[in-house]
């Protein structure tokens, strides 16, 4: 096999590889061969087909099989003799080969850029520092009642937060229109999903209360047929309700797994979780840092085919949280390459980075900080045992773990010769989510906004909003 590399530009590469005709016809024959002990055709009997009968009938495609399959096995091998590191798959271009003939062809392909690591100690990054005091905790607590609390009903007049559940009924030049009136629709007043006026116009009224409200809308609203126009509301309250916050009793701490020792236990619990998420925090802020300390020292040229596959990823994930997941249909152009690009180029170059510290260091996964990892995702499950069971099983799960151990352990060697220089912040600073490296792509209707409030609201109509 004759092997020649040559370098279209700083990355790419043009690989020409020539196999002897008599290795491609040596190969073919066997195949035929091993055909004619098997096959079955009209008139002979099974592996009595004399060979040049299978070759008629079979040759080409035996043939092309056969030139696929080495190619395939010299592109590798080359590979390895040269010391190739290809980053993309390569478009391969070849000759007809007929028998007789050397099979020659060119494999044209990215490989990864040679990477010059830094002297690290030149790396300057700064660690925030917070401590969980009373504060912090008595705020969280808070936040927990409210996002267990529930609506009561209540006889008194309607305030602002309260949700009233209301009959209306839309109507302009005394004719009703189209998607203007509902039964039974939950409404937060003060939430600014209706048009202006109708929310205000509802408070102070009571269960029973009835109202004709007075209102235009606005002219910028989107349907052109109302945008602008008088209308009036006539609107009966049903109910009041406030929402109400749990107790902190023993039913509540329970809730969150918190089954004895009451508000002390329960306030040992929670500061304990917040630790660990402003420690997970404050490392990954300092990971960042990091990271763009290196990218400012380190020039990295990026393959274009890399940023290329990361860039589908990213408009992956966004189509999901956009809803595609859900079986609903997104466009896809809506996301177009630009918009994710700058974030690409981080997360390839980073990679690349962190790639070449782990290559150059040895590094291997560390068994006990993997099986840390593992446990740490398995102590939100029911059963955590069963689930490490489950990811120790599991060889994809588990390489997805050691990977990231790995780029975590590459990361604090680099950390480790850096300059740290600690900042004492508040909890607060900590955990305030960093700005992203590129804005998750909205739409209009997520624009538009959803529904405040709790399931209920189905019945609320659009052309009220």
């Amino acid at each position: 096999m004759e092997i020649s590399v040559e370098a279209t530009n700083e990355l790419e590469r043009k690989m020409t590889i020539a196999v002897p005709s008599g290795e491609v016809d040596s190969a073919v024959n066997a195949r035929l061969a091993e055909a004619a002990r098997t096959v079955r055709l009209n008139g002979f009997r099974r592996g009595k087909v004399p060979l040049k009968v299978v070759k008629s009938k079979f040759g080409k495609g035996v043939r092309q099989e056969v030139i696929g399959e080495l190619m395939n096995q010299s592109y590798y091998e080359a590979l390895t003799q040269k010391n190739i590191r290809p980053a993309s798959q390569p478009r391969i271009e070849t000759n007809e080969v007929n028998e007789g003939k050397d099979l020659e062809f060119t494999a044209t392909f990215e490989v990864y850029p040679e990477i010059e690591l830094p002297d690290f100690s030149t790396l300057k990054v700064e660690k925030l520092v917070a401590e969980v005091n009373d504060k912090n905790i008595d705020d969280m607590i808070e936040t927990l009642r409210e996002q267990r609390q529930v609506w009561e009903e209540v006889d008194r007049e309607a305030a602002t937060d309260d949700r009233v559940n209301i009959d209306y009924v839309g109507r302009r030049d005394g004719e009703e229109f189209k998607g203007g009136s509902a039964k039974g629709a939950n409404l937060v007043l003060g939430s600014g999903r209706m048009i202006p006026g109708f929310e205000d116009g509802l408070l102070g009224k009571k269960a029973g209360d009835s109202v004709t409200l007075d209102l235009t809308f606005p002219e910028n609203y989107h349907n052109k047929e109302l945008a602008g126009q008088a209308t009036q509301f006539d609107v009966t309250v049903n109910s009041v309700a406030e929402q109400v916050k749990p107790e902190l009793n023993d039913e509540f701490f329970a809730s969150f797994g918190v089954e004895e020792g009451g508000i002390e236990s329960f306030r040992k619990e929670v500061a304990g979780n917040m630790e660990r998420e402003m420690k997970a925090a404050a490392r990954n802020k300092l990971k960042n840092k990091l990271l763009d300390a290196l990218l400012k020292t380190c020039q990295v040229q990026v393959p274009p085919s890399l940023i290329a596959g990361e860039i589908r990823n990213l408009r992956s994930q966004a189509l999901q949280r956009m809803g595609a997941g859900a079986g609903q249909n997104v466009d896809p152009s809506l996301l177009p390459d630009e918009l994710f690009r700058e974030q690409a180029v981080r997360r390839v170059t980073s990679g690349l980075l962190l790639g070449e510290v782990i290559s150059s260091q040895n590094l291997e996964p560390d068994p006990a900080r993997v099986r840390t990892a593992v446990e740490e995702v398995a102590s939100t499950y029911e059963s955590p045992q069963e689930v490490v069971n489950w990811y120790y099983s599991n060889e994809e799960q588990m390489s997805a773990v050691e990977s990231s151990v790995l780029e975590d352990q590459a990361f604090d060697f680099v950390l480790e010769q850096a300059t740290v220089t600690e900042k004492q912040v508040s909890y607060e600073d900590v955990i305030k989510a960093e700005s992203p490296e590129q804005p998750e792509p909205s739409t209009e209707v997520e624009q538009q906004g959803k529904p405040e409030g709790d399931g209920d609201d189905k019945q609320e109509v659009d052309e009220a909003k």
